[in-house]
């Protein structure tokens, strides 16, 4: 049976996009350049492959080079691995994971205004 294709960013996939959504669009070798700690540049262009072929990423050809830039924005990427984690661990359930977030830590003030609105908020719907 073959293996579904996951749209969650792996951490190496999230290094590479980290690198396209702060410049916009990069060659591997300017993507290379600018990991910390450094990855091969062998490393960086099999990832950019795997990332495209996901639709994470296009690129352009620039002379004898490709540039690569996002094909997703950062929020899209952040609520697919949220989703995945919700769907994983808490049953498809974002409450249960608020709760859990909100029990191993205590909010700041203003975020526990912000959830007071959104209880207020919440209530006042049928």
């Amino acid at each position: 049976m073959a293996r579904k294709k996951s749209t969650v960013l792996t951490d190496a996939e999230l290094r590479v996009m980290e690198v396209l959504w702060t410049q916009g669009r990069a060659s591997v070798a300017e993507v290379t350049d600018a990991i910390h700690p450094a990855i091969a540049y062998t490393t960086v262009l099999t990832t950019l492959r795997i990332l495209e072929k996901k639709g994470h990423v296009r690129h352009e050809a620039a002379g004898r080079a490709f540039l690569y830039s996002p094909a997703i924005e950062r929020e899209a990427a952040a609520q697919s691995a949220l989703s995945g984690v919700v769907a994983k661990f808490f049953g498809n359930n974002s409450g249960a994971l608020a709760l859990r977030l909100i029990e191993s830590e205590r909010p700041s003030d203003e975020e526990l205004a912000r959830l007071r609105s959104l209880i207020e908020r919440y209530e006042e719907q049928p």
